[in-house]
């Protein structure tokens, strides 16, 4: 734990030295970025420092616009699976990215960030889902988002559509619905077609699961005459 406080006071200070490094950077400089602040974000700990690092990234984009897609790409690969309020914290790392990111860049990240963002928005903690969603509340981020919405909409849109008709919190699906709606008036051909596209997948795919059960039944009967181990076995697969 001391360690860690240290750490935080270490990168307050470099955070300062970052600001005053001359331009173009050095190349030891984006070593340095790229071999030791990027895999920081690694500890589940970093809640103790975030602030301090999450700082310092952000003046390296702000020195070297080039750097923004492996520091995006570093940061996804750290991207944590159970712990929220990390998830929290990185989101809103992403988004002080996104609000200098060039629009350049921003081309560069949009299939890995915006697959990052789906789960996110999907995240059955509330405060994930919704850190995640006030992306669309930023007019900036917004307008990079309307520029690529043919690429980014077919990315979010089945997330979006299971979050409106399933998720449990209210609020969230009132944030989603707000999503949606925007998307609809930047391309809504393009939102018809995936609601159709999607409509239809999922009757595909009950329609699979309506003829296994039926096989399962099936074979559940011609079985019967067998030995009661043997069907309770097909019992509890076709279940499964």
């Amino acid at each position: 734990m001391n360690r860690l406080m240290g750490l935080q006071s270490f990168l307050e200070i470099l955070g300062s030295i970052i600001n005053g490094f001359a331009v173009p950077l050095k190349q030891e400089h984006k070593h340095f970025l790229l071999k030791v602040l990027i895999p920081l974000h690694k500890p589940r700990q970093m809640t103790l420092y975030h602030a301090q690092l999450a700082y310092c990234i952000v003046q390296f984009v702000e020195k070297d616009s080039t750097l923004t897609e492996p520091i995006i790409l570093g940061i996804l690969k750290y991207w944590p699976k159970t712990n929220s309020p990390k998830e929290v914290m990185l989101l809103g790392e992403i988004e002080e990215i996104l609000d200098i990111i060039e629009p350049s860049q921003f081309s560069k990240v949009i299939k890995p960030l915006f697959k990052m963002l789906a789960r996110s928005v999907s995240s059955p903690q509330f405060q994930v889902a919704e850190r995640a969603l006030y992306y669309w509340n930023n007019e900036y981020i917004m307008s990079l988002i309307e520029e690529h919405n043919q690429e980014i909409l077919p990315i979010m849109f089945p997330a979006l559509y299971k979050i409106s008709k399933e998720h449990w919190n209210q609020t969230i699906v009132a944030l989603v619905y707000n999503v949606l709606k925007t998307f609809m008036e930047m391309n809504s051909q393009l939102f018809d077609d995936l609601t159709l596209s999607y409509k239809a997948e999922r009757q595909k795919e009950r329609r699979k699961e309506v003829q296994r059960l039926e096989a399962w039944s099936k074979i559940s009967k011609r079985a019967s005459d067998q030995s009661p181990y043997v069907t309770t076995i097909i019992e509890k697969q076709g279940n499964g």
